[in-house]
């Protein structure tokens, strides 16, 4: 059974929007949509992108390039944690060998 959802009204770019939100949840919301809105105020205020829509897609694709970075730095950092560890390990392993 999924939780109830109500309404919550978030700002963004001065305008109001009601959003359904998942009982519970309203912080993470509110944090998003303020985050959104500082994110879309920096594009506005730069005078290159004019209209709320053009504004909306060029901090969705910021916005997801970021993520998407962030992902690719996770995982490259994945990759090394599994190196050192299989260092680890062998430097273990050759120890356990010694003191036999």
């Amino acid at each position: 059974m999924k939780p109830a959802a109500k309404l919550i009204s978030v700002t963004i770019l001065d305008r109001e929007y009601n959003v359904a939100c998942p009982d519970g949840q309203e912080h993470e919301l509110q944090k998003a949509a303020s985050f959104l809105d500082k994110k879309m105020q920096e594009i506005k205020s730069s005078g290159k992108v004019f209209g709320m829509e053009r504004i909306a897609v060029m901090a969705a694709l910021n916005l997801t390039h970021e993520l998407l970075h962030q992902d690719e730095m996770d995982s490259s950092e994945s990759v090394e944690i599994e190196k050192i560890t299989e260092k680890i390990d062998q430097a273990l392993g050759a120890g356990r060998q010694l003191e036999l």
